[in-house]
């Protein structure tokens, strides 16, 4: 709290001007403040909040099981706890047209700088699994103009995301994506794309600013930062890299506690406790507190 300087409308701006400058964007996952907190600190350009993490973190599939209510208090939550722009996977808006719209009012009215919503079939699924499916294109247009209208500030970024690529074929996906645009998207997220050649046919054919996700385990092949600012792309995402770098390291460390019967094996991957104050801030909330709890009581007077 103390260390965000910065209000909703400074990042936002931020944000467009970053997409702007020709610069690649890097955005990891965040699934904690804290987590973004940390990317922050790295200097990383923003922060991403997946929905498949958030879903994971929740104990649940990425389904499209999460509601408004939890995804946007969660971006909440990431979003205050950063100077940086965050950029928030709101799936298939929750719903129809009018679900589109209140979601975007919501994710602009809680601080976040972008969105993206999707055009698969609910429930939706994963975009690197195969048997998807999508809406039709008039639906997601729909969805789109929704968002658009229901958009105050002009620097939040709405982006729209297709899964038709591996459901129509890579053509297909650039004439979705051309009339997401037409509707009012700001930007484009061509879901699973495989190689170089592909989104090199999404850059020449695309005019807006497009992302890159940069998922493990996925169908994309996994490409430099170098080779997509090569390609013309604007950001990558690396959605779920913290949840599955912190996740292998609790499964891996607890089982040895679970073996030995204590953690002294494992104290070495460990964050230390003054790390961890070092990134709350511990010194300079004691500090700020001092300032405003630094008087006496003398017991004189006449009241």
């Amino acid at each position: 709290m103390l260390n965000v300087k910065k209000t909703a409308a400074e990042k936002r701006k931020d944000f467009r001007d970053k997409l702007n400058s020709g610069k690649l964007l890097r955005a990891p996952g965040a699934f904690s403040p804290l987590v973004a907190r940390l990317l922050e600190e790295q200097g990383w350009d923003a922060i991403y909040i997946s929905g498949a993490v958030l879903s994971a973190d929740l104990g649940l599939p990425d389904i499209g099981l999460t509601t408004l209510t939890e995804v946007s208090q969660r971006g909440y939550q990431i979003a205050r706890a950063t100077n940086l722009p965050s950029i928030i996977d709101i799936d298939t808006g929750f719903g129809e047209p009018m679900n589109a719209y209140r979601s975007m009012r919501e994710m602009e009215e809680l601080g976040l700088a972008s969105f993206h919503i999707e055009d698969q079939e609910f429930p939706k699924r994963c975009g690197h699994l195969d048997n998807k499916s999508v809406v039709p294109r008039e639906d997601m247009v729909r969805k789109i103009k929704a968002c658009a209208d229901a958009k105050r500030d002009p620097n939040f970024v709405i982006m729209a995301r297709t899964d038709a690529k591996g459901v129509e074929g890579l053509d297909a996906a650039i004439d979705r994506a051309k009339a997401y645009v037409d509707a009012g998207a700001d930007m484009i997220f061509p879901e699973a794309l495989y190689n170089p050649k592909e989104f090199e046919a999404f850059r020449k054919a695309i005019d807006v600013p497009l992302l890159a996700n940069m998922t493990e385990f996925g169908k994309s092949e996994l490409l430099s930062a170098e080779t997509l600012a090569n390609l013309g792309f604007n950001m990558v995402i690396y959605p779920v890299t913290t949840l599955r770098l912190a996740m292998g390291c609790v499964e891996s460390a607890m089982a040895q506690v679970m073996k030995d019967g204590h953690q002294n094996n494992v104290i070495d991957r460990m964050q230390t406790r003054a790390r961890l104050y070092e990134l709350n801030e511990y010194e300079q909330y004691n500090a700020f507190d001092q300032s405003l709890f630094n008087f006496e009581v003398s017991g004189k007077g006449s009241a």
